[in-house]
């Protein structure tokens, strides 16, 4: 059976829930109240889902200099993967109560291990909800799998790797709201601003009104105009701290767009020199 790669609608995912190959991730995150996510998981959640904490399990708080939601270790982050019955043969499908940037970090976390099949749920729990899908309350019990596997580096850029590749004519898309890129408000960061060479594509730009994506067709001719000629390959997302940036890595791909690359550190990442330059306005 040919697995979702980018996008599961929910009436699909609906009729897969007791499909023993299918693993679904809460991943409901609030940086407000970083247990919030978790204790709405336990009230309730789509069937069998299992939970993932995006400073926990999708993220290394541990490292430092590395941004707010630091690349996760690839041991701890294979071990959580086999805690949930996830082997490279699962279909994953992650969702959150969002626009679906946490879902994404996840599923970008598991493409650059080369895994194919996982998708992030389109318009998230809340479009679940409003189709009046079935939620349990039922934590589940998955069985242990084995997943041997490594991160592509290739995909994955720190700071140094940043400027050469904007050095050498690649692209820098920052996923962060208008008004942040342009250094009027930063609500997170201690310096306002964005990376000299950037260019601003805000994530939400990737959805329509009804908080689903944006058709395949849409998403390529916005994203062509912002590529030009350029392979896709050639593109390096970044965001505040890494995290929406895969949202938009989701959106390029869901567009026929494969393999751009993530500033895992992005701004929070980038501001932890000073020597760094830092540049405002449009």
């Amino acid at each position: 059976m040919a697995g979702w790669t980018t996008l599961v609608q929910p009436d699909v995912l609906a009729m897969a829930l007791q499909r023993p190959d299918v693993v679904i991730v809460d991943c409901r995150f609030s940086l407000a109240d970083p247990l919030a996510g978790e204790h709405a998981w336990h009230a309730s959640h789509l069937p069998g889902a299992v939970y993932a904490h995006l400073e926990r399990d999708l993220s290394n708080m541990a490292r430092h200099g590395e941004g707010r939601h630091p690349w996760p270790d690839e041991h701890a982050f294979l071990a959580r993967l086999q805690q949930w019955g996830i082997s490279p043969s699962t279909q994953v499908v992650a969702y959150d109560d969002g626009d679906g940037a946490i879902a994404a970090r996840l599923w970008f976390l598991l493409r650059v291990l080369g895994h194919e099949k996982v998708a992030v749920l389109d318009g998230g729990l809340k479009r679940w909800i409003a189709l009046g899908l079935p939620a349990s309350s039922v934590s589940p019990r998955p069985v242990p799998a084995h997943y041997a596997g490594h991160f592509d580096r290739s995909r994955l850029l720190d700071a140094a790797a940043v400027e050469a590749h904007l050095a050498n004519g690649g692209i820098l898309i920052d996923a962060r709201a208008p008004e942040r890129f342009r250094g009027e408000q930063e609500p997170l960061d201690r310096v306002a601003g964005h990376v000299p060479g950037a260019i601003n594509r805000y994530y939400m730009n990737n959805l329509q009104e009804t908080g689903q994506f944006k058709s395949p067709m849409q998403l390529a001719a916005e994203f062509r105009a912002l590529l030009g000629d350029r392979d896709p390959t050639q593109v390096v997302s970044m965001c505040g701290s890494g995290v929406t940036a895969c949202h938009t890595l989701l959106a390029m791909e869901r567009a026929g767009l494969r393999g751009g690359k993530l500033f895992t550190a992005s701004w929070s990442g980038w501001i932890t020199d000073p020597a760094r330059p830092v540049a405002t306005g449009p």
